[in-house]
């Protein structure tokens, strides 16, 4: 009689009260296949399994874990504020603290509103963007996701790609005829985009590091090109950095390459790993939202003193180690090198996308990549389940995490080439 692991009886019970027993697609394995990994707690780097099993974590809560798991100062923070209430509906002076460090990290961020997810984030400044400049029309790229909204789920990354997905049901395509596609490294298309509709578009959209279709490094010139085209016909630049606010340096990626979008998108990191999404730019743009202007957006928990605390004191950790970036992006590159070279060792094809602490995979054949998932999973490392996906580094990572990792990968190499 084959025994039934605490894993797979929890999976058993999730698929009869929850969609496919997940509440997000891409957690569901199905790019890779087999019944998807279920998590019991976190500590630092590491991950474990109903049934005890150790993992080196690259999910990371897809970025959000900058400084790994369960930091106690970020937990003993939390567990601080929690005794005093969760929520209330009322603007509180963690909220205001929190915005006060992201106005002073981020300068061109003079004004801030805290929703609860990236989704919210891109919505309200989307809605926010069109109710400034009183057009309609957006620009976003294909294999872009920036949430989703109805309106953004045309041709994007993320889940969509991993499930081969080109739009959602349940989509009416009049929701989706003032979304304008572009190829994000085609100017001429861009241009011709702009031509046609400028004076109609009211946000071009763009994550300036792609992370939502496999990781996509920036192309500076490109960007400073958005830049230009978009301010040349009064649409706002919206910066997406729910994904790499605060993960590249201590601020935004916009800062990092001299850009200042008009708006900038953020999320994950920001919450110290608790829901969070924001958005921010100028006064002069944010304060057309109400209540002292008449582009409406509320929400019940959004700046909740709980995720605030948690954000607040993650920021101030980050602030204080800023020489632990330089750590992360020397060990990603040094686990992106070996692994590639392993690969190599073992007559197998593999692309590595990188850019600072992000990587991920791209097998020639899917069916490699599927195969090379289990066998690392066995070996405990923990990966992004597609290959459409970024993986990440924390603070937390060791050169050991990195060099078992090596290790796993080397015989998983050896294993799907026999």
């Amino acid at each position: 009689m084959v025994k039934i692991t605490e894993n797979k009886r929890l999976f058993n019970e999730a698929k009869r009260c929850l969609v496919g027993g997940v509440d997000s697609p891409v957690r569901s394995f199905n790019y890779v296949g087999g019944d998807p990994a279920l998590i019991k707690k976190g500590i630092g780097s590491k991950v474990y399994d109903y049934d005890g099993k150790i993992y080196i974590d690259y999910v990371l809560s897809w970025g959000a874990a900058l400084l790994g798991h369960a930091h106690p100062k970020v937990v003993a923070e939390i567990r601080r504020t929690a005794g005093r209430g969760l929520s209330f509906g009322a603007t509180n002076k963690p909220e205001i603290e929190l915005a006060k460090a992201i106005r002073e990290a981020i300068p061109f961020v003079q004004k801030i509103r805290f929703v609860n997810s990236g989704t919210e984030a891109v919505m309200g400044a989307i809605r926010l963007a069109r109710g400034f400049t009183g057009r309609d029309k957006i620009l976003k790229f294909e294999g872009s996701y920036h949430g989703h909204a109805d309106y953004l789920l045309v041709k994007g990354g993320s889940g969509l790609a991993t499930l081969n997905i080109p739009s959602s049901k349940g989509v009416p395509k009049n929701f989706v005829k003032d979304t304008l596609i572009a190829r994000s490294e085609d100017k001429e298309g861009i241009e011709a985009i702009f031509k046609r509709y400028g004076r109609d578009i009211a946000a071009l959209i763009v994550e300036p590091v792609g992370g939502n279709y496999g990781v996509t490094p920036p192309d500076i010139g490109q960007l400073k090109f958005l830049r230009h085209i978009s301010k040349k016909y009064g649409a706002l630049l919206i910066f997406d950095e729910v994904i790499t606010g605060f993960r590249f340096n201590y601020g935004s990626f916009a800062q990092k390459i001299g850009i200042r979008p008009d708006l900038i998108c953020l999320g994950k990191i920001i919450g110290g790993g608790l829901p969070i999404g924001a958005y921010g730019g100028r006064a002069k743009i944010m304060d057309n939202l109400a209540p002292l202007g008449q582009v409406y957006q509320a929400s019940t928990f959004a700046g909740n003193p709980v995720t605030m605390s948690s954000g607040l004191s993650t920021l101030h950790l980050l602030k204080g180690t800023k020489s632990s970036y330089e750590k992360i992006k020397d060990l990603t590159k040094y686990l992106v090198i070996n692994i590639w070279q392993v690969a190599g060792k073992h007559g197998v094809a593999l692309k590595i996308n990188s850019y600072d602490s992000m990587f991920s995979l791209k097998f020639t054949k899917k069916e490699e990549f599927k195969a090379f998932y289990k066998e690392m999973l066995d070996r405990g490392i923990f990966l992004a389940p597609s290959e459409f996906e970024a993986n990440f580094i924390s603070f937390a990572h060791t050169k050991k995490d990195m060099d078992n990792t090596i290790k796993a990968a080397d015989a998983a190499f050896g294993r799907i080439k026999r």
